[in-house]
């Protein structure tokens, strides 16, 4: 980094931590006591800040990650600051951990981008920091900034795992895997994913030395989506595995990640499940419609910055030159669609989160109206792999195997599962020009200033609770 950009970069991150500070003290003088999710996880880390680590709420359903961070990060300040009485683990301070985990995910964003994005000449300081800045500002992340939520320090575990994956420091990537797991158990998933791109480097290599031996240059993203390609790639894979040498040299190089999963599967053995406390709002299911919501939502958020007039054309020659295929994609969704769409109860019934308003609006419109939506997903899905193109087929195969693995289960729609796997998604999208990410950036701020500014004054009632309500993500 060099000496004028180190210089912006800290300018804006300091920028952005006195603005956050701004908004979580108006939010937090408008909203005192614990809301929603809070009722729990501020309670539960008001035990450990006593010590009482053998007391557990059993509605809490994830590991006790974000109480040991509180405790570990406020302690150090209380003895700093000689603090005594209820402010040492009140509400406010509790959700301020929140905001320093802010800060550093903005730090992580940027240095993955700048890792991923090393052989990108024409990329400068200004887009770099714009593209982190923009990321950090994601709307669903950015507004549980301001509540005692998991997904602030979850984020900032899992993405500092992955950095250290990209830079090949497999130990400290798998133990900050343990801490991205006990702050939500689901990231497993991403120690997985983690793990399957040392696993994808690996194919990478040994198929260019392949083809290389055939006079062969395509590359596996190059292979046509055709069945002598899909073939062609299966033959690979098969050899690849029933090489000794190949197993050996990926096993020496996953291991601390495997050693994870191990663990993680003990942990499930004896918890029965991989849910602690309250189960019977988290029962796994085949929702596979949950993929084409995702699909969904990274298309409108990631809009300024992928689609363009020229992707349009592009998918309709797509379009055009291979119906076959797209009539198939239409009818594998639209079964899917009609045998595996499961609603969750708490989508029906809380009228205080926006997934609830998505879908009594348009879902629940008429009963044909999410077999209409069958045609947006597979373009969805076509641009989600389109802006992919440059990352290599093995990377991709397991990226949206993880992917699929940490949405379809869910049978609750709730942004907030969306969060890590849109920023992995966008982080390895090609940077955008700077028009592209001030739109970008414009886009997310508009969006937060509207989300926090209806949580703050659009209050409502329901009529058997006299408290305040608050709409949120």
């Amino acid at each position: 980094m060099e000496r004028f950009e180190v210089y912006i970069f800290t300018a804006l991150c300091s920028i952005n931590f006195l603005i956050s500070c701004l908004l979580f003290s108006k939010i937090t003088r408008e909203q005192r006591d614990p809301y929603m999710d809070e009722i729990f996880h501020v309670p539960q880390a008001q035990k450990y800040c006593d010590g009482k680590f053998n007391e557990w709420d059993p509605m809490i359903t994830t590991l006790p990650g974000l109480y040991l961070a509180s405790v570990g990060l406020i302690r150090p300040l209380v003895w700093l600051a000689d603090l005594k009485g209820r402010v040492v683990c009140s509400t406010a301070m509790l959700r301020f951990i929140n905001l320093l985990f802010n800060s550093g995910n903005l730090y992580i964003i940027y240095l993955i981008i700048c890792r991923l994005h090393i052989k990108d000449k024409s990329r400068s300081a200004s887009r770099r920091i714009f593209s982190a800045l923009a990321l950090s500002t994601f709307p669903v992340l950015y507004f549980f900034t301001f509540l005692y939520y998991t997904d602030a320090g979850s984020t900032f575990f899992t993405l500092f795992m992955y950095l250290m994956t990209l830079y090949g420091c497999h130990k400290a990537a798998a133990f900050l895997g343990v801490c991205a797991v006990l702050f939500r158990q689901t990231n497993i998933i991403w120690v997985a994913f983690c793990a399957g791109t040392v696993l994808a480097q690996k194919m990478d290599e040994t198929w260019r030395t392949d083809q290389s031996k055939k006079r062969d240059e395509k590359s596996p993203s190059q292979i046509p989506l055709t069945i002598n390609g899909a073939m062609r790639v299966m033959r690979f894979l098969l050899d690849f595995l029933k090489s000794p040498s190949n197993i050996k040299a990926v096993f020496l190089s996953t291991w601390p990640y495997i050693a994870v999963g191990v663990l993680f599967v003990v942990f499930a053995a004896l918890n029965d499940g991989i849910v602690v406390g309250d189960r019977s709002s988290h029962e796994a299911c085949p929702n596979f419609p949950q993929i084409f919501y995702f699909l969904s939502f990274a298309l409108v958020f990631s809009l300024p910055a992928s689609l363009s007039h020229q992707r349009v054309i592009r998918f309709l020659q797509s379009l055009r030159k291979q119906p076959f295929i797209y009539a198939a994609l239409m009818t594998s969704f639209l079964f899917l669609v009609w045998k595996f769409t499961f609603v969750h109860k708490y989508l029906l019934a809380d009228n205080r989160h926006f997934p609830f308003y998505v879908w009594k609006r348009v879902f629940q419109r008429h009963d044909l109206v999410r077999f209409l939506l069958v045609p947006g997903y597979v373009f969805a899905g076509w641009n989600f792999l389109d802006t992919l193109r440059s990352k290599s087929l093995f990377w991709c195969l397991a990226f949206c195997t993880c992917l699929v693995a940490a949405t379809v289960p869910q049978k609750l729609l709730e942004f907030r599962y969306f969060i890590l796997p849109y920023l992995l998604y966008r982080v390895h999208v090609p940077v955008p020009s700077l028009p592209r990410l001030l739109l970008e950036f414009s886009f997310y701020t508009t969006v937060n200033a509207a989300t926090i500014y209806i949580f703050i004054y659009k209050t409502f009632q329901w009529p058997d609770s006299t408290a305040a309500q608050r709409f949120m993500w």
